[in-house]
């Protein structure tokens, strides 16, 4: 399988730094070796157990030499700088001189990791240099492992294992959006807030750029043919081979016909081309004369206005945004886009997070009604079980799921959305058979066009998650682990009933706490902060948080457990009892990552 960046720009590398006592005469000569190993066992451990979402190995660069003095420091930062890296680590097992020997570019994210040994106080120097860091404004992670090591001990506990990983994956999620656009298609769907693209937020949080292109750039191009023709017909005999058309829900005297029908899988098709094209450029548009347009936007991520505008005389955006945000396509698996319906970009945003934590698919869903066990029983005379006995929350939204959501694929026997190296054949064929397309309702969609129509089986392990702007506060992350649920089919088929059963559906089941907004699953329905919210595979709540920290946005609501929550070590400063009221003080404290460039 080939890898590749489709973006522009180098992938972020991971900098390594030694860091010695810088005293001579048979003190910095006797730790050479030990500090030197430490970055070179770190490097084989990250560069063996992670990957960028787009499938290419991560690349780890260490100091040329130990770093003892502040000259040692300077040569390291021009090293890393030529090299393209975008998150720190320190490693040691002795006491340095702290701040002689610190990264001081603030801007990216960083960690150290002193060691846990008696022979030399490396934790001395985690300490020193970590209230050095607080001084300056400076965030940073402190990695300490729990269990004494002996001097010439090669391993890397797990704890410490863990807490690298952790970082390290936030911190290269943070480091691969920055410099990338965020593209507007459209402007604001229907009212909805999260469509307001706020510039200030993407450049000063997330380091990137905004990108706005109005609808009518669909309709030039499909008018005058700016897309490639070879690639489109190869692209809808696809489509005819593999989505199957499903029922027609509209009036049999207001349906479309068939030839209307036909028109549109051919329009649905063109225009997946072009958001694609659009996003991140094509090469053959060149060829064709239309050198402008091969160019694309570097977008990371896209979100498609669609409401009203377009689907009033024109077919939705349903077929776009699935085939986008899926591993698959005509041209076999590659990495998924991460594509907003009704250009919703605070909801694109996590979805942003978890693919690039996780290397999956993202779901984007309504978060449309919560199911007591009451009100299933009084309309089904059937009671929930299971992971859902509590209460279920219905996702489902017109169409832009992800095909991955199916849940055909599988790991250790289990249904899972995987990274798309991780996806086989036999498995892109599983979703696409699961899945059929209804005919847009026509009182949502008068231009008509094709919703996904599955439904998610359970039970895998997922995380919600959603980005809110508050006026005065900023934007907060809102962060809900849980499982998809598999309802008996008779209950199913009743709920589903109620909306729109053409379009795909997500049962899920929040894991409660017993307190405040996971009391109940009642109350993760009442306090979620918006209509959307991006669901990623498997329990990343923990990556968000350290994520989030980062960027420097306070997280409202979520349910991991504490011994998964790593932040910087400054949060403590803020208080030890109270960490969300902490967090808060923090993120505000230090303002946005990118506030002060």
């Amino acid at each position: 399988m080939e890898f590749k960046n489709r973006l522009e720009g180098r992938m972020p590398k991971i900098g390594i730094r030694p860091t010695i006592d810088g005293r001579r005469n048979g003190v910095r000569e006797s730790l050479e070796d030990q500090t030197m190993g430490m970055a070179i066992r770190v490097k084989d451990f990250l560069e063996a157990n992670l990957r960028h979402s787009n499938g290419l190995p991560v690349k780890c660069v260490i100091a040329d030499t130990t770093i003892g003095r502040v000259s040692e420091a300077a040569r390291c930062a021009d090293k890393f700088a030529a090299e393209g890296v975008g998150v720190s680590i320190t490693v040691t097992p002795c006491w340095c001189y702290g701040m002689e020997t610190m990264d001081m570019d603030g801007s990216i994210p960083k960690a150290i990791w002193g060691f846990n040994g008696t022979e030399r106080p490396g934790a001395v120097y985690l300490a020193a240099a970590l209230a050095g860091y607080e001084q300056l404004g400076i965030p940073a992670f402190g990695i300490y492992g729990k269990d004494v090591q002996d001097a010439d001990d090669p391993t890397i506990p797990e704890d410490v294992q863990g807490k690298l990983l952790q970082f390290t994956k936030s911190a290269l999620a943070v480091a691969t959006m920055k410099g990338k656009s965020y593209l507007s298609l459209g402007n604001v769907s229907m009212g909805i807030a999260g469509s307001a693209v706020d510039a200030s937020f993407f450049q000063e949080y997330l380091g990137m750029r905004n990108e706005y292109v109005d609808m009518s750039e669909f309709s030039r191009r499909l008018h005058q043919g700016i897309y490639d023709a070879v690639e489109y017909e190869k692209a809808l005999a696809w489509v005819k081979a593999n989505c199957s058309e499903g029922e027609d829900i509209n009036p049999r005297d207001a349906a479309h016909s068939r030839v209307q029908k036909d028109k549109e899988w051919e329009i649905v098709v063109k225009m997946t081309l072009i958001a694609r094209d659009m996003m991140v450029g094509n090469p053959r548009l060149a060829e064709f004369g239309y050198i402008e347009e091969a160019e694309g936007h570097n977008a990371i991520a896209a979100g498609f206005q669609g409401q009203r505008q377009w689907t009033d005389f024109m077919p939705n955006g349903d077929f776009m945004e699935t085939i986008l945000n899926s591993s698959f396509d005509w041209n076999g698996l590659r990495e998924a886009y991460v594509f907003a319906t009704e250009n919703d970009c605070l909801n694109a945003v996590p979805m942003l997070f978890g693919h690039l934590l996780t290397g999956t698919a993202q779901i984007f869903s309504d978060v449309r009604t919560y199911w007591s066990p009451e009100s299933v029983k009084r309309v089904t005379g059937k009671a929930l079980t299971g992971k859902g006995v509590n209460g279920i929350i219905h996702l489902i939204n017109s169409g832009s799921t992800t095909l991955d959501a199916t849940g055909q694929q599988s790991r250790d026997g289990k249904p899972a959305m995987k990274p798309y190296w991780e996806i086989d054949e036999e498995e892109v064929k599983k979703c696409l058979d699961a899945t059929t397309w209804g005919p847009a309702e026509l009182g949502y969609f008068r231009g008509g066009g094709f919703s996904s129509t599955f439904r998610t089986v359970g039970e895998m392990p997922v995380t919600m998650s959603r980005i809110c702007m508050v006026r005065g506060l900023g934007p907060i992350l809102q962060i809900a682990e849980g499982y998809t649920i598999d309802l008996d089919q008779e209950i199913h088929d009743v709920l589903n009933a109620r909306t729109n059963p053409t379009w795909p559906t997500t049962w899920f089941a929040p894991n409660l706490t017993g307190e405040g907004a996971f009391k109940d699953v009642y109350s993760v329905m009442n306090h979620w902060g918006a209509n959307h919210g991006a669901i990623s595979y498997g329990h990343i709540g923990g990556d968000l948080l350290t994520l989030a920290s980062m960027l420097r946005i306070p997280v409202a609501m979520h349910n991991v457990p504490e011994d998964r929550i790593f932040r910087p070590k400054a949060w403590g400063a803020f208080g030890l009892t109270d960490l969300q009221g902490a967090d808060y003080r923090a993120c505000r404290n230090f303002g946005p990552l990118y506030g002060n460039t």
